[in-house]
């Protein structure tokens, strides 16, 4: 299992010091919040891509990169790079140069991304927004894995003997999470291709995500990429923690009755008591997060969102030290405990090297068409 944190990069007032931290404050806190999570023994650092107010990680490779210079051995990935408004070029060489600079340590996760609008500002239809979803993944991973390119779809100018630059670290391109909180079709994507699927797993009841994540593994075999329990699945989760419950509750209900995605709906209970968000002491975020494999089974990286809401960078601090401290070491040896030997570890990349070196299962498959993508799998 991979522990770690994810950030939104929300610009968000201090509803208990009003306060309203600047763009550049924020962003160096976002540095801060990714240097400390190593610093406390997490194996992951993601962010999302945002173009609009009140978020600032509009260039995610940019952030990661200078993080990668500050750090050694911390996993960095985004949560979520926009497939659909993103030119495949650009994500290809990105990435790339993120796996050479950071010496492996670089994971992608794509995404549609909620934010309507993003699609004219980039000159896209968001009527258009699963084709473009596949016609650009299957555009990325044709740079990565094949050294000249020639290409012609619907959504961009044809390509014709193109190299993209650097190639990916040892000939192996990072590994691909594909994120969704409400599309069987990214999960029918991310099965095709045998890449791995995040759940969102934040503002939505558990049921939800379970039948995402159920049709997932239901594809990923179908494929014939291993069998529905070998399927590689991240979760996201929310926690806000004290050591004792009331104060973690006392503390958190100014955030949250404040903040842009939970002011004025429902109450915090009643938000605890729907959705996987946890605000209590350590041992109840333990108990909690266990409780994701009794129903989304084994699953390979978890990763909470902790510095948003207007949390103050102090804040935030403490709660990775409680949660590196406390939390995930009792995460890590009840996470193992009964883990079956053949579902995988969390993805790497010296093992997706090694992966690579293995020999090939020439065992021939029966031929199945894809109705999402209009792919063959064999």
């Amino acid at each position: 299992m991979q522990f770690g944190i994810f950030t939104v990069g929300d610009v968000t007032t201090d509803p208990t010091t009003g306060k309203t931290p600047t763009e550049g404050e924020r962003i160096k806190a976002i540095l801060t919040i990714a240097k400390h999570a190593e610093d406390v023994g997490l194996d992951v650092f993601a962010t999302g891509e945002h173009h609009n107010p009140p978020f600032i990680p509009s260039s995610p490779t940019t952030m990661l990169g200078y993080i990668a210079a500050q750090t050694s051995r911390i996993i960095l990935s985004t949560s979520t790079t926009l497939i659909t408004t993103s030119d495949p070029v650009k994500i290809a060489e990105d990435f790339a140069m993120l796996q050479h600079v950071s010496d492996g340590r670089a994971d992608v996760m794509l995404g549609r991304g909620n934010t309507g609008p993003v699609y004219p500002w980039f000159g896209k239809d968001i009527r258009q927004a699963i084709p473009l979803t596949v016609e650009n993944y299957q555009l990325l991973r044709q740079l990565w894995d094949s050294e000249v390119v020639d290409w012609e779809g619907r959504f961009r100018t044809p390509l014709q003997g193109f190299t993209s630059t650097p190639r990916p670290l040892d000939g192996v391109a990072p590994f691909v999470w594909h994120g969704s909180i409400r599309s069987p079709q990214v999960a029918e994507l991310a099965a095709f291709y045998g890449d791995g699927f995040f759940a969102n797993n934040i503002f939505w009841p558990k049921e939800h995500f379970k039948q995402l994540i159920g049709l997932y593994r239901q594809r990923f075999e179908h494929y014939g990429h291993g069998t529905a329990d070998q399927a590689i699945v991240g979760l996201g989760g929310q926690v806000f923690m004290r050591k004792n419950s009331q104060d973690a509750v006392r503390d958190f209900r100014p955030y949250f009755d404040n903040a842009p995605v939970y002011g004025g709906g429902p109450s915090l209970e009643e938000f605890t008591d729907a959705t996987p968000l946890t605000v209590g002491s350590p041992q109840e975020v333990i108990d909690s997060t266990l409780a994701f494999r009794d129903t989304f089974g084994d699953y390979q990286r978890q990763l909470f969102l902790m510095d948003h809401a207007g949390l103050p960078l102090k804040t935030v601090l403490e709660q990775l030290d409680l949660l590196g401290g406390e939390v995930v070491p009792v995460l890590r040896a009840e996470f193992a405990k009964n883990r079956p030997a053949h579902v995988p570890d969390g993805p790497t990349h010296a093992a997706l090297v090694a992966a690579k070196g293995a020999e090939v299962d020439l065992t021939p498959r029966e031929v199945v068409k894809d109705t999402v993508t209009g792919r063959t799998a064999s």
